[in-house]
């Protein structure tokens, strides 16, 4: 089927970014990806043209890419955008959650505790209780910006908790988002979802501009 190829090599790119296989910085070399997956270097390249259209490589006149670095003004965009888009979502899917979606919310919470120290599967985890919340919106088009905005912000995390000496925290702080959903107010949800999102800018910022000291409470 047309574009079969095109996709394994961009979900080859993609699943290695987000994981942290592909670092910022890293070259990655068409040639090297087709072997590596059993395809043309044709394929590899109309994927890398995929993945710079969202940001996530920057295209070299070599036929190379570089995996893109977000500096502070762009990791503090995307966390405002974050903040603004999961906030609108959150709220919105106040009108189906029940009982039975709020305990696997609860379930996916204490998940995020048993990995509190593996930084990959605390990411892993964290996007999932994010997503799955907002899931619930039933706006395609808000969920489509909102995973691409946790894509965008995954492999920074990554590096940012493996090089912290503080463990992430899960429960404190998410605990007030299942608290607010409990009390059934569509705005109080919204609001709080976008302070515990907007509050990871200030630490991000001292850890870009400073010493790793501890992982500030991802959002």
């Amino acid at each position: 089927m047309p574009g079969t190829a095109e996709e394994e090599a961009y979900g080859y790119v993609l699943r290695r970014i987000r994981t942290g296989v592909y670092k910022p910085g890293d070259r990655l070399v068409p040639e090297e990806i087709a072997a590596a997956i059993g395809t043309s270097r044709m394929p590899v390249r109309d994927a890398f043209r995929r993945l710079a259209t969202q940001e996530l490589l920057t295209l070299r006149p070599n036929r190379a890419a570089i995996v893109r670095s977000l500096d502070l003004a762009e990791l503090t965009e995307v966390f405002e955008m974050r903040a603004v888009l999961e906030g609108l979502a959150a709220g919105a899917a106040m009108k189906v959650i029940g009982s039975a979606e709020l305990a696997e919310l609860e379930r996916r919470l204490e998940a995020m505790e048993q990995c509190e120290a593996n930084a990959d599967e605390w990411i892993t985890a964290h996007s999932g209780f994010h997503l799955y919340l907002c899931g619930f919106s039933g706006r395609p088009r808000l969920m489509a910006h909102i995973l691409a905005l946790h894509v965008t912000i995954e492999p920074h995390m990554r590096i940012w908790l493996q090089s912290a000496d503080k463990p992430m925290s899960s429960r404190e702080d998410h605990s007030l988002i299942l608290d607010a959903i409990k009390r059934r107010r569509p705005e109080l949800v919204e609001a709080v979802i976008r302070d515990h999102i907007s509050c990871t800018i200030p630490a991000l910022a001292a850890l870009m501009e400073g010493p790793v000291g501890h992982a500030p409470n991802a959002s």
